[in-house]
């Protein structure tokens, strides 16, 4: 039995988006393969509000994140964490011999505008990474106010993580200043995972062009380059499959509207929110909660694993908790092309079931 996805990725794919991976191949150094990332560029251009160029990488949006640290940084990066996948990028870092420090916020909190401000005027970073969602926690960052302060330090190079969000909030990324804003398939665009682009300023390529060792494949500078010279190909083989179906998803995007698809998923948030404060507790403060994803304070102390094995038998999956947060909380995601009533329809099966017991 297929279980629909309520998870926070891999999401739920519709069919006729999974049929496009079926797509016979084509040359990657042909024209259609140009004329297929053309179109690609130009809708993620759209969704991203920006002029910047777009870069894809055949990876999870781990890639591009260890990619912008990595290529981006010359003298010392600041990290800022506000749970599991903020740390994970201070890691990376670290791992890459990036000389960078770790801000973490308290778990279920953001990232505070002022700490930003406080961390930058010491003169010691050029690069500050941000988590716009993060799933651990179910919080998303107040990306408004924090490019605010970063604005102010023009010579910092500004690297957001939206791979839980682009798609299914509005990310405005030139007005926002961010240099590299990163997202993947697998989340709030609705596909299959396996890839992983960003928009990358021109401000941020001629930077990386100043840091040494950048790698050879998730080099930033060696991708930027290749696709302005060669006509939007790659140095190495990407995955056609996948850009088949990305396409022909963003399309399908664009036909529903932006804006339309961002009111989709803030019904979802809000109706997942106040059934879970009815029947729970948020774990997120309501006014920095995530509009993708939900996280449910557990605090009646359900066995996680055993709601989940019986909403398997029904057909659905959800998320326990992640990391120390396992059977404290549990999440809900409400992204890509799930609509209210399929979480309507969740929430009525985790009610009957708790009710049974």
């Amino acid at each position: 039995m297929h279980k629909k996805l309520f998870i926070p990725g891999p999401i739920e794919v519709r069919e006729d988006v999974l049929s496009k991976m079926s797509t016979p191949m084509i040359g990657h150094r042909s024209k259609d393969a140009s004329n297929l990332q053309r179109d690609i560029t130009n809708n993620l251009k759209k969704l991203f509000y920006t002029e910047n160029e777009i870069l894809l990488s055949t990876s999870s949006g781990t890639g591009l994140m260890e990619a912008a640290v990595r290529c981006c940084t010359k003298e010392r990066a600041a990290i800022f964490s506000i749970g599991s996948f903020g740390d994970r990028w201070h890691e990376m870092a670290v791992s890459n011999g990036i000389e960078a420090d770790l801000f973490k916020s308290e778990s279920g909190s953001i990232t505070r505008p002022e700490m930003v401000d406080e961390v930058l005027t010491t003169g010691k970073y050029d690069l500050v990474t941000i988590t716009h969602n993060e799933t651990s926690t179910g919080v998303m960052n107040p990306i408004d106010e924090i490019s605010k302060v970063i604005k102010k330090y023009p010579d910092v190079i500004f690297c957001v993580d939206a791979v839980s969000s682009a798609g299914g909030v509005k990310i405005e990324t030139d007005v926002l200043g961010i240099d590299i804003c990163i997202t993947s398939s697998q989340k709030a665009l609705g596909l299959p995972p396996g890839l992983s682009m960003c928009t990358i300023s021109e401000r941020a390529a001629e930077k990386a062009r100043l840091v040494k060792n950048r790698g050879y494949y998730l080099d930033l500078v060696l991708l930027y380059d290749t696709i302005k010279k060669k006509d939007y190909q790659y140095p190495s083989t990407p995955n056609l499959s996948l850009m088949f179906a990305l396409n022909y998803q963003l399309k399908l995007i664009m036909k529903e509207g932006l804006e339309n698809r961002f009111k989709r998923h803030l019904a979802m948030a809000e109706y997942t929110r106040s059934w879970a404060k009815k029947n729970f507790a948020l774990f997120a403060d309501e006014k920095h909660a995530s509009v993708t994803l939900t996280t449910v304070d557990n605090i009646r102390h359900i066995s996680v694993k055993e709601l989940n094995e019986e909403l398997g038998r029904r057909g659905f999956a959800i998320s326990n908790g992640y990391g120390q947060l396992k059977e404290k909380t549990f999440r809900i995601a409400h992204m890509a092309d799930l609509t209210l009533d399929d979480v309507k329809e969740l929430l009525l099966n985790i009610d009957e079931i708790l009710s049974i017991e």
